[in-house]
């Protein structure tokens, strides 16, 4: 499979290219400097999107999200877009966004972008599915493991390691699943 990569130096978009290498898959990584997504796309089965706005500029989320869904669907490719926890439902019900135990207020600003992120998602035509990391996303161990959820936060340790994540992220795009949002974190798979 031919795979694009949008984001591929950041933290989690760096471990999909290792990940995807290491199964054999031709990799197109997309970097913030890349001129044309259009053509950075072209010939690709399947595209990742694991970008991160800097700190300050979280209302960029929404756009970019927009732009690289609009590329997407303009090429007819599917796309997986790696967002955040907080537009998750935590164990009490709410929007993980609202409970302080998982977004203090520091990173509200990046929460709140992710759950705008996936409005967008929802709004678009495109073939997406947007994969919700845990409330705990830091570099580690590759297991291979994992346990995969819906649209709740899953219950235990809420944490994965981003080279665990990136396992997900190419098991989706593998073997799609029915759910257009999902989540996962560290353990056996459910």
């Amino acid at each position: 499979m031919k795979i694009a990569v949008v984001g591929a130096a950041g933290m989690v978009g760096s471990r999909v290219v290792a990940e995807a290498t290491g199964r054999g898959h031709d990799v197109t990584p997309v970097f913030r400097d890349t001129t044309s997504l259009a053509d950075a796309l072209s010939g690709v089965d399947a595209v990742v999107g694991a970008t991160r706005p800097r700190p300050g500029e979280e209302s960029t989320v929404g756009p970019t999200t927009k732009a690289l869904l609009d590329t997407a669907f303009a090429a007819g490719k599917r796309i997986l877009v790696v967002g955040g926890a907080a537009a998750l439902r935590s164990p009490d019900g709410g929007l993980v966004l609202d409970d302080e135990r998982y977004v203090p207020p520091h990173i509200r600003p990046i929460a709140e972008a992710s759950v705008r992120q996936l409005e967008v998602c929802r709004e678009h035509a495109a073939d997406w599915v947007y994969l919700s990391p845990p409330a705990l996303l830091e570099p580690g161990e590759r297991t291979g493991t994992y346990r995969r959820g819906t649209e709740e936060l899953l219950p235990g340790p809420s944490e994965i390691s981003a080279e665990d994540l990136a396992v997900a992220v190419l098991d989706e795009l593998e073997r799609p699943g029915s759910d257009r949002h999902f989540t996962v974190a560290s353990g056996d798979r459910a």
